[in-house]
């Protein structure tokens, strides 16, 4: 299969190296100075060094010729990309199916990306997400992942999962495009907040409670927008939440333990060096959450500890005297 991945970030380039072993991969990279600097070295030094890129992955800047000829165009950019991603894709006048990695809500609006897709892309081609527990390294190393790849369009996701399964990369399918999407987007919020806690020193008691309190509130939401509770129980629910959570590779997590330590968001940003999307995607869940009515206590902390100039410690002490309550509510 010819397949099209659109952004040369950490996951891009990771999907690119894993998928060759089995497909004809074509990384777009965006800017003209990166695509030189990948060109000359076949490495990503910028976003996965010291990883080598296979010798059959073709790099292109030039967007049109990247996706000519695509199977399957799998777009791997910040969720702020994917909706100018998927209308340049549709002024070209591809006709492939789409995928897209990109995890949380669109700022502003508070859609989901298939919602973003539906505008950008509707009847054009089947489209689907591919989440799950994941880090970019794990992946360019060959070691095993397992992932979700979802669609409304139950033959799609079947085809297309098959397609991508190997040896190292497990892929299961879903129809469940809903709640896959919102478990990959708010556990981005509960690892800022597990990174608050370790930052902290708060202990694996403390750990595991926020995880387990974390999971019940990205299971309200979803299942208000239309999501089905296994989904939360499955690979980009809990699997992804864990992982994220507990990682040293998450960014998310890395920006809750700066946070703890008392370091501004801006400087934080700035050395992370790469887009940690729940610090974007909290704001808009806990809008979200005030529309529906739906409590999600964890994502408010989060919000305040980012934004309301309240620190970690304030916001953990304020989350422990909140009143006792039944654990199922």
């Amino acid at each position: 299969m010819n397949i099209s991945i659109l952004g040369a970030g950490a996951w891009g380039t990771a999907l690119a190296i894993g998928l060759s072993a089995c497909h004809r991969v074509t990384l777009w990279v965006r800017d003209p100075l990166h695509y030189d600097e990948m060109k000359a070295s076949r490495v990503n030094r910028r976003h996965l060094d010291p990883f080598s890129l296979p010798a059959g992955i073709l790099l292109e800047n030039d967007l049109n010729a990247a996706i000519s000829g695509a199977d399957l165009v799998l777009i791997a950019v910040p969720m702020s990309g994917l909706r100018e991603s998927l209308r340049f894709i549709f002024n070209m006048g591809c006709k492939a199916p789409v995928v897209w990695v990109s995890k949380g809500f669109e700022a502003g609006s508070s859609k989901l990306a298939h919602q973003v897709a539906l505008e950008e892309y509707d009847g054009i081609a089947p489209v689907g997400a591919l989440s799950g527990p994941s880090f970019a390294r794990e992946v360019a190393q060959g070691l095993p992942v397992a992932l979700t790849l979802a669609s409304n369009d139950a033959a799609f996701a079947s085809k297309t999962a098959a397609a991508l399964h190997s040896n190292r990369i497990r892929v299961y399918s879903s129809e469940d495009l809903v709640g896959v999407e919102v478990g990959g987007a708010v556990k981005n919020v509960m690892a800022i907040a597990s990174g608050i806690s370790d930052g902290l020193g708060l202990g694996s008691n403390a750990r595991a409670a926020l995880i387990t309190r974390g999971l019940a509130e990205i299971t309200r939401l979803g299942l208000k927008l239309g999501g089905r509770l296994e989904t939360f129980l499955g690979l980009s629910g809990v699997g992804d939440l864990t992982l994220t959570c507990t990682g040293d590779l998450s960014r998310n997590r890395t920006v809750g333990m700066r946070l703890a330590a008392g370091k501004p968001l801006d400087e934080i940003l700035s050395e992370l060096g790469a887009t940690a999307e729940g610090v974007y995607t909290a704001q808009e869940v806990a809008r979200l959450a005030d529309a529906l009515n739906i409590e999600m206590p964890i994502t408010k902390a989060v919000c305040s500890v980012l934004y309301g100039s309240v620190s970690a410690k304030a916001a953990v002490e304020e989350l422990m005297r909140r009143d006792s309550k039944a654990e199922s509510s």
